[in-house]
């Protein structure tokens, strides 16, 4: 992947060209951005301008190092992302294991978030990881002198899912790497990272892609003018999203349908005990899906409180989500989104997410969790 094939932030691909170019090329960087951002698409083509750099006048040597990179095979390009086991990989998995699966992901989807990784897996069940053996094979690699004698580069992408094995084992490889190695961390929350990693990498922080880049992608891909921009708002900066939305492949459009229906159970649910089935049968749906697909579940239900909180509010203008459902109206539904409930609805949806994230029991956190919501809903603004 080129510079070129990267939308949005000029300045940043600027930044990180000059300073090659320059020779000031930090050993350890930390690039983060939210969801679709482009984080990854971004250290893919830094990573092939680093690897290209020392053939950019010799052009065969350059295009067949181009190539290598654009297939992602080059000897001196490596990756470690999260994984876990398989039916096809029944133990011990690190990502070489994975490669072809990755490969494909790249190919087909290099702005995608962590569930379409695990989608592309076979592991919507269960949650990956970069654990200590991963770690134990990324030093192994990077100790090895460059295969092609310039620089190596390590890609460790949703390097927040790094357990603290893993972390404490790459930290003095990140704090002193070999002589021209580079270190890419790619990560949506670097909270998550442990602090002395944080430290020690330069930081690059990137933004939501600007509404007008994603408009003239998705026209680019044959939309009209009225529906890419349609789409690109309800996007909010978030390319993987928009692209998904084209497709009328989101998961926010299966997210939107339990949403709606979880609601419409709550709303009915007080001093109705045959709603309060209702309710429990909903939760013990949820509970057979992946804890990849609840964590996305929980927060995009998070994010559409708080849009119908802006909505209750009368600030329309920083609202962005639409609802596809026919019969359910996000105005009809924001008043009962107000001061007096929204602090304890995030509350309960924030805890919900870590019970999951802990492998906590699916069904009770959403059982416990929908008869809370039931009676926070029906609270009364002030």
């Amino acid at each position: 992947m080129l510079f070129t094939d990267v939308l949005g932030d000029s300045h940043q691909k600027a930044h990180l060209i000059s300073s090659a170019d320059k020779g000031r090329i930090a050993h350890a960087q930390l690039f983060v951005g939210p969801e679709g951002s482009g984080t990854l698409p971004t250290a893919l083509a830094y990573a092939t301008y680093l690897l290209c750099l020392q053939h950019q006048n010799k052009p065969d040597l350059y295009e067949a190092c181009l190539a290598k990179c654009r297939s992602l095979n080059h000897p001196d390009l490596h990756f470690a992302f999260p994984v876990a086991n398989t039916d096809k990989v029944k133990s011990h998995a690190v990502s070489d294991v994975y490669m072809d699966d990755w490969r494909a992901f790249i190919k087909e989807q290099a702005y995608g978030n962590l569930f379409d990784w695990y989608r592309q897996m076979g592991i919507e069940r269960k949650q990956g990881q970069i654990g200590v053996l991963e770690a134990q094979e990324i030093v192994k690699k990077l100790q090895l002198k460059s295969y092609e004698g310039g620089y190596k580069v390590l890609l460790v992408w949703m390097a927040e899912k790094m357990n603290p094995s893993a972390s404490n084992k790459l930290l003095k490889l990140i704090e002193e790497p070999p002589e021209k190695t580079v270190i890419i961390l790619i990560a949506e929350d670097d909270e998550q990272l442990i602090k002395t990693i944080r430290s020690r990498c330069q930081l690059l922080q990137f933004n939501p892609l600007p509404q007008a880049v994603i408009v003239e992608s998705l026209k680019e891909k044959g939309l009209n003018e009225e529906a890419a921009i349609k789409i690109a708002h309800e996007a909010h900066g978030n390319y993987n999203k928009a692209l998904d939305l084209m497709r009328n492949d989101s998961e926010d459009l299966i997210f939107e349908k339990w949403f709606v229906q979880w609601m419409r159970s709550a709303f009915k649910a007080k001093g109705n005990k045959a709603a309060i089935h209702q309710l429990l049968l909903w939760s013990e749906g949820v509970a057979r899906t992946g804890r990849e697909a609840q964590k996305k579940f929980l927060e995009y239900c998070l994010s559409t409180m708080r849009q119908a909180l802006l909505l209750n509010y009368g600030a329309k203008d920083l609202v962005y989500l639409s609802m596809h459902t026919p019969d359910f109206d996000l105005n009809k539904f924001a008043p009962f989104v107000h001061e007096n409930n929204i602090e304890l609805i995030s509350h309960e949806l924030e805890k919900a997410i870590l019970h999951v994230e802990r492998n906590g029991n699916s069904k009770l956190i959403f059982t416990d969790l929908s008869i809370k919501l039931t009676r926070l809903l029906h609270m009364k603004a002030a």
